[in-house]
């Protein structure tokens, strides 16, 4: 049997939390939807509206999934499936995985987006289907995407143990650490349909994108204009997720992709947590426009886009770094490396270049820290009036705090003494000279 998933992710010091998010994730969502768009963004008043009347209240306020929810939803996902399917796209090969398979993927998605986003604005601009619906029905979408979602885990937990699609899966002998963590590390549907692709990409951070048009539109209809708050909140995450496509292709190496198998913590994540979650600073701003005027805005824009920008360098860097297998300038220098080798689980020997110089040089996952200042710049512009809309960016840092530990952890295992080395060359794990 391939490594299991114990191995990967050794759960069995979070199974507590594994069962804590299991049950308290999906309550959130709908909370977090329910404050926004009913509390008036404030937690106090969800608080006492919950203190008061108990869990019969909870009941009352969770919207039950509709008709036109499942319709928006299924469209949605039939059509980015289909993009995913049709569209030409060049063939990438993603990393060697700890069995010594490379998966295959065709990279499409920045002809996805495009279509998508110019599809879903012509849509609104001919008056064929208004998008202010899909912000009038979001708790039953939501709610349909709980349960729907929840439901589709299940059926990929019965797959990876009846028809895994790779030698990149197995069980950890426990039903909630299999199912949580998941069971296979590359699931397909047929030969050319990448399951994680499809959660990850293009339904989780294509919905992003969607719903971020949608509360600006919203604001737009309901208030006759658009707040300057709202237009750098909108702009700031649609680069970052225009920037997310354009680099697609790098992110199939990450650890979502590599390394963290499709189960709950993945898929759920991606089908659920990015469209509500993430894109929550937008949600609030629909009903509580902020006028920052043009100064303020304008260096609140600039100094996202700058986060943005070496948040992309980053990726940029170390992706250019692998593709030239070392022979590249980084910062106009010639880079500073450490060749590192490992054996997979099939007993095969390979070699990977570690990159010590350039923003890795200055930490070992130094691009974190850009992208939690991104996401701190869509936010603000929203003031400080609530504290809720900034529970994105104190998710997305423990998120990624936990996500470098994670990584280093595995990287200490998978290469043992360069690792040691790498680690005496840059010694700090995210913020230089701190952390």
């Amino acid at each position: 049997m391939a490594e299991a998933a114990t191995t990967v992710h050794s759960p069995a010091v979070t199974y507590l939390s594994m069962v804590s998010l299991l049950t308290l994730c999906p309550p959130f969502v709908v909370l977090l939807w329910y404050t926004m768009v009913h509390a008036d963004g404030s937690v106090l008043h969800t608080w006492d509206y919950l203190r008061l009347n108990g869990f019969q209240g909870f009941l009352s306020i969770f919207p039950r999934p509709s008709l036109i929810a499942c319709q928006i939803i299924a469209a949605f996902a039939v059509f980015e499936a289909a993009l995913q399917l049709l569209l030409p796209g060049k063939t990438v090969k993603g990393p060697i995985s700890p069995a010594g398979n490379q998966p295959v993927y065709k990279a499409n998605g920045m002809a996805a987006y495009f279509i998508t986003l110019i599809t879903y604005i012509g849509l609104w601009w001919f008056g064929i289907f208004n998008p202010t619906i899909v912000y009038d029905h979001l708790g039953e979408i939501y709610s349909a995407l709980i349960i729907g979602s929840f439901v589709f885990c299940i059926l990929l937990y019965i797959k990876g143990h009846l028809a895994p699609s790779s030698t990149d899966s197995g069980s950890s002998g426990n039903i909630i650490i299999d199912f949580y963590w998941g069971m296979e590390l590359y699931p397909r549907i047929g030969k050319h349909f990448d399951i994680k692709v499809f959660t990850n990409c293009r339904f989780g951070m294509m919905s992003w994108a969607v719903l971020s048009v949608t509360y600006c539109i919203k604001q737009y209809e309901q208030n006759g204009k658009v707040s300057d708050s709202m237009l750098v909140n909108t702009l700031l995450m649609l680069i970052y997720v225009t920037k997310f496509f354009w680099w697609e292709a790098g992110y199939w190496n990450t650890m979502d992709i590599a390394h963290d198998r499709a189960g709950f913590y993945i898929c759920w994540g991606c089908l659920v947590w990015v469209p509500s979650v993430y894109t929550s600073p937008g949600m609030y701003l629909v009903s509580h426009p902020v006028n920052l005027g043009s100064q303020l805005a304008l260096s609140i824009f600039f100094a996202g886009i700058l986060c943005i920008y070496i948040n992309y360098d980053c990726d940029r860097q170390r992706q250019e770094f692998r593709r030239t297998n070392g022979k590249c300038l980084v910062w106009g220098k010639a880079p500073s490396k450490i060749t590192a080798s490992y054996t997979t689980t099939s007993g095969e020997t390979k070699n990977s270049l570690l990159l010590t110089s350039g923003w890795w040089g200055l930490a070992r996952h130094f691009h974190y820290v850009p992208e939690i200042l991104g996401a701190f710049f869509w936010t603000v512009p929203g003031l400080f009036t609530h504290f809720l809309p900034y529970f994105y960016v104190i998710f997305l840092t423990i998120l990624l705090f936990d996500r470098a530990k994670r990584d280093d952890d595995r990287c200490k295992t998978k290469y043992g003494k360069y690792w040691k080395t790498y680690c005496d060359k840059v010694p700090y794990r995210i913020i230089p000279g701190i952390y």
